[in-house]
């Protein structure tokens, strides 16, 4: 534990950048989801045009 005594010391304090597991399993998740909306989409698409459609 660093003990900060004055404010010039508080001044100089840099930081980094701290990516933790949970922020880019957030991110992969985000990524994925847009994938399989594309995914669905251009499935979709393609059906409509190629006249692939079950009937109701």
């Amino acid at each position: 534990m660093v003990t900060i005594n004055n404010k010039s010391e508080l001044l100089a304090i840099t930081g980094g950048l701290d990516i933790s597991g949970a922020i880019i399993n957030a991110f992969t998740g985000g990524i994925k989801v847009i994938m399989d909306v594309g995914r669905s989409l251009g499935t979709a698409i393609r059906r409509i045009t190629l006249g692939n459609l079950c009937k109701i």
